[in-house]
């Protein structure tokens, strides 16, 4: 890795699947996986092309019953280019001596360039060298551009590239019992000189796909229509030492896409009218300059290499072509099929990033809450409760999509998913919508859309609580928290934990901040709010009571994860690691071996920790207060020790954030955790998972751990508040933000020194909280100032 590329050197198959997820393009609308144009989906190779929110179900039958599950959906593969000499086989890596093969990955122009070169037999070789965009200016275009050079003697080579509508969702190995043919009705055909479509929709959502290519060699393109392809053909004669350069370019439109009247001939209109490849890039790259500049980070070293293409993955993903969809955080990007393209809580680590750099994408991922908030009621009725339920696995319309089972690979056995009991997820969209609120100042979204869902969130959590008269709180039994190991007491015939400790404590916060937001609402707005959702002051009354008497269970001085976890037993940790070279999925283990990890003290990932998280040290203080009980240092400590003892780290998240929460409190243990964190895709830590998709929380986390975690960052109460905790690993470092209207504030970290620049603007001047003072940093001045320790 350099400071911005990502290269690799030499052919590996068995590396293929995680440089194909990593060298992924996209521009927040659809993605394209970085897979070798001439190679077809195999057990190494797997092309993918996904876009936001199209999704597709299906229902298989498992262990003999049907399951239904909503899929994003593989869509047809534009990529299809291939070659071989007149009368050859065609070449792919696999077939064909490879002389030599490198892959770049160009972050900051968002460009993926490749050069292979075969070899064809007693001194003649054929170098073939690409580089490939998809359009961040234009979000539904693509391009190609192949480079042919012979050396040796005169060779006639067949070029042949093709729209490829015979796809299925194969990605996942663990998938493949599962029915995953979400495309029917492929038509193509030829629209113009050099240029042919393709036209299919999804089997049960309906939504129709266009597509369309256009071919430019130099050499006549002929068309061939072999069903489900549309296929271009050319014959090119290469002379040595001079290259030929072919170059494809492909539109994408679905039915889903505004101010267009039908997908395909939008596809068609927009190829045709799209330019050559060299204006493209130029393009292209304008709009990643400008990308780059309100995303602007400063970090040194490989450290910084990394946290510059985790930035670039996000933006794939997440773009501002996504502030005009209806789309979720999509947990694994939309680089692959892994979690089909859910959306789980994972705008939790995603949303404070993106607050304060694109805060037009946070308003569009939270208005896709909303606009399921309807759904989320409902799903509360059906379980006899009031306010939202929101799901733990979304997708297209809101409902929930967790799977009923899943199969341990170790044991090849399917197993209920309880997963679905992690209600907490509601917590999480209500606190992403008070941090954008906080971060950008929107009292419009905060007064209607954001508090309505605080208040059916809020309503939810009181409406769940029970009051429990031995102990004089109230209580949520039935959970399950962020670690998912934990979905049962040992024994018990129902699953679901009771007072799991995040869970309370955030439900807690729910409650509170949103009597703070109604009791701020202007008065027409609270009048219509209460009167569209039947609210009254009774009922605040209880929120009020539940806010102050939720349960937190302790043990031996520490919180317990739930109610009864310290009579759980100790695992013997030293002896699993030494039988198990990887014990990142314990659970799967323990199950293969007849065992269950809810027998155990044993965490996948943080899960009380991940209130040190969410939660500055005098905000959690302040919340256990409020709940009758005093988290002191010491009992806080005691608690950090006590999980990171017992936790396998079977998430991504996890490194993440262990990383955070020591950086506040055991500062030299907390670089190793960080680091963790950074590669957890970039190494595939989790042991194969990245081939499937990357890790889109951890990503955006990583970036968030030097914008909040490390600076102590917070946006509250009308002011940025700042407590820097250097770390021996990075004490240098800068990055730009968004805050209250105030373009790129630049914030940058040297050792013990602080340095504030606020740009030029009319705008009021923004008040800067230090742990021992406040200072004011005018627009077009710059504030440096000496941290104490």
């Amino acid at each position: 890795m350099t400071g911005w590329t990502w290269e690799y050197e030499g052919y590996d198959p068995a590396d293929e699947r995680l440089r194909e997820s990593l060298c992924t393009l996209g521009n927040g609308c659809f993605a394209t996986r970085g897979a070798l144009p001439e190679c077809a989906a195999d057990d190494v190779h797997y092309p993918g092309t996904y876009a936001a929110g199209c999704y597709n179900r299906l229902t298989s039958v498992v262990a003999g019953r049907p399951v239904e599950n909503e899929d994003m959906v593989n869509l047809p593969d534009w990529l299809p280019l291939r070659c071989r000499p007149a009368g050859g086989d065609w070449l792919t890596p696999d077939t064909a001596p490879v002389l030599e093969h490198r892959q770049v990955l160009h972050l900051e122009s968002g460009l993926l360039e490749r050069t292979t070169r075969y070899g064809l037999g007693p001194g003649r070789t054929l170098s073939v060298r690409q580089e490939r965009l998809v359009h961040m200016a234009d979000p539904h275009l693509a391009a190609l551009r192949t480079e042919f050079t012979v050396e040796g003697t005169t060779t006639e080579l067949e070029v042949e590239a093709a729209l490829d509508g015979g796809v299925t969702n194969a990605g996942v190995a663990r998938y493949r019992g599962l029915d995953g043919r979400h495309l029917t009705h492929v038509h193509t055909g030829s629209a113009a000189p050099h240029t042919v479509w393709l036209r299919c929709r999804t089997r049960t959502s309906d939504i129709r796909i266009g597509m369309a290519a256009r071919l430019r060699a130099d050499a006549p393109v002929t068309d061939a229509h072999e069903h489900p392809r549309a296929v271009q053909r050319a014959r090119l004669v290469l002379h040595p030492g001079r290259p030929v350069t072919v170059d494809k370019t492909v539109a994408l439109h679905t039915s889903r896409d505004p101010a267009i009247s039908d997908p395909l001939q939008a596809a068609v209109d927009r190829v045709r009218a799209a330019p050559g490849f060299q204006d493209l890039l130029r393009s292209h790259r304008t709009a990643w300059k400008q990308l780059w500049r309100r995303a602007r980070i400063d970090v040194p070293g490989e450290e910084g290499a990394i946290l510059r293409l985790h930035l670039f993955h996000v933006l794939q993903t997440l773009s501002p072509h996504t502030a005009d969809l209806d789309v979720g955080v999509p947990a694994r990007g939309l680089h692959g099929e892994a979690y089909r393209g859910h959306v789980f809580w994972d705008e939790l680590f995603v949303l404070p990033y993106l607050d304060l750099h694109f805060p037009e994408v946070s308003r569009a991922l939270l208005r896709y809450r909303h606009r399921r908030l309807e759904r989320a009621c409902a799903a509360a009725r059906a379980v006899g409760r009031r306010g939202a339920m929101y799901p733990w696995q979304s997708g297209s319309d809101g409902r929930e999509e967790t799977q009923r089972l899943h199969l341990n690979p170790r044991s090849g056995r399917w197993l209920p998913d309880h997963s679905r009991l992690q209600l907490h997820v509601g917590s999480a969209v209500a606190y992403d919508v008070w941090q954008y609120c906080e971060a950008g100042g929107d009292t419009e979204f905060l007064h209607t859309k954001g508090a309505e869902m605080l208040l059916q969130i809020a309503r939810f959590w009181a409406d769940s609580a029970v009051w429990d008269a031995g102990l004089s709180r109230h209580r949520l039994r039935g959970v399950v928290g962020p670690d998912e190991y934990h979905d049962a007491y040992p024994g018990a015939t129902a699953p679901g934990l009771d007072d799991n400790a995040y869970t309370n404590v955030t439900a807690a916060w729910v409650l509170a901040r949103t009597l703070d937001v109604l009791r701020d609402l202007p008065e027409p707005r609270r009048r219509d709010l209460f009167e569209r959702t039947e609210a009254d002051g009774g009922e605040l009354e209880r929120w009020e009571e539940v806010s102050r008497t939720l349960h937190v269970p302790f043990h031996q001085g520490v919180i317990s994860q739930f109610e009864g976890y310290g009579d759980l037993a100790e695992l013997d940790w030293d002896g699993y690691r030494k039988r198990y070279d990887d014990i990142r999925r314990l659970d799967r283990i323990l199950e293969a071996e007849g065992d269950s990890v809810n027998r155990y003290q044993a965490s996948k990932q943080a899960d009380v920790l991940m209130l040190g998280y969410l939660f500055s040290p005098a905000e959690l203080r302040a919340l256990f207060e409020r709940l009758g009980y005093r988290l002191d240092d010491a009992t806080w400590q005691r608690t950090v020790d006590h999980y990171l003892a017992r936790t396998s780290h079977g998430s991504t998240l996890s490194g993440l954030v262990h990383g955070w929460v020591l950086a506040r409190a055991r500062r030299s243990e907390a670089w190793a955790f960080c680091l963790e964190a950074l590669r957890g895709d970039v190494a595939d830590l989790q042991g194969g998972t990245t081939g499937e998709g990357i890790h889109l929380g951890a990503m955006a986390g990583t970036l968030d751990l030097v914008q909040r975690g490390l600076t102590g960052l917070e946006t509250r109460e009308g002011a940025l508040w700042l407590d820097p905790v250097p770390l021996p690993g990075l004490s240098s470092y800068g990055f730009s933000l968004h805050y209250q209207g105030h373009w790129d504030v630049r914030v940058r970290m040297e050792s013990e020194r602080l340095e504030i620049t606020v740009p030029p603007s009319d705008l009021p001047p923004i008040d800067v909280r230090l742990p021992d003072r406040t200072v004011t940093v005018a627009p077009g001045t710059t504030s440096r100032l000496l941290l104490r320790d």
